[in-house]
């Protein structure tokens, strides 16, 4: 699957405008980016780089953004269509977002959006 990186960071925020205010209001201290590849010899859709926000004590203080990185290319290559890409760029942007709220990949499985 092609598309350029303008029209994939377009649908990464269109899938942060689905997430409700009342949660993005919640988020704290986090930059949402692009990337095209993760690190090499990583497997990845996407990542939450940080300290969680339930690991976040009374001592959590000026340290850098957390980041979560959604990572195109990989995106691309399991997709058919844009339908697709569009789909699996909102399920990755909730999966990490998820990460910052203190969510594990075990969790998000039971939920339904592993």
């Amino acid at each position: 699957m092609e598309m350029s990186r303008e029209r994939f960071e377009e649908l990464v925020g269109d899938a942060l405008d689905e997430v409700p205010e009342e949660l993005l209001a919640l988020m704290s201290n986090v930059v949402i980016l692009v990337e095209d590849d993760p690190p090499p010899g990583e497997d990845l859709l996407g990542l939450y780089e940080g300290h969680a926000l339930t690991d976040r004590g009374w001592d959590y203080a000026g340290v850098l953004p957390d980041r979560i990185l959604i990572y195109r290319n990989p995106i691309l290559n399991i997709c058919d269509d844009d339908e697709d890409v569009v789909d699996e760029v909102a399920v990755t942007v909730v999966h990490e977002i998820a990460h910052h709220f203190g969510i594990d990949d075990a969790r998000l499985h039971e939920l339904g959006w592993g």
